[in-house]
């Protein structure tokens, strides 16, 4: 249940993400995430996905990849997991296509992964 985006320069990638998603400027902002006060996992905007589950990102060799974490008041829906992986990866096409090679989304667990 996490998605990795191969790229030359993960960091960088990752710092694009921040910056659209913090920045104060309407033009380029990514309105649909949000960064969690931890500095350390985001989630979807929308009202009825927001804080459903969490992504905390990690800067890997050639890839920048997200795991997914829990709620802690609700488990991972499979509806929820499709939701969020789906948009991550929308999101990092409109805004980053020409940052990262390809993407990929796990369909089960993997090791950084938070679910259960």
């Amino acid at each position: 249940m996490a998605v990795h985006f191969e790229c030359e320069a993960p960091q960088a990638l990752l710092r694009a993400f921040d910056e659209c998603v913090m920045q104060s400027e309407p033009t380029g902002k990514i309105t649909t995430w949000e960064k969690h006060q931890d500095g350390k996992h985001y989630t979807h905007r929308a009202a009825e996905w927001a804080r459903r589950a969490w992504f905390k990102a990690e800067i890997q060799d050639g890839r920048l990849s997200f795991y997914l974490v829990k709620s802690q008041d609700q488990p991972v829906t499979s509806r929820a997991y499709a939701y969020y992986h789906g948009h991550l990866i929308e999101t990092f096409l409109a805004h980053f296509d020409k940052q990262f090679l390809r993407a990929a989304a796990s369909a089960l667990p993997e090791r950084g992964d938070l679910v259960q």
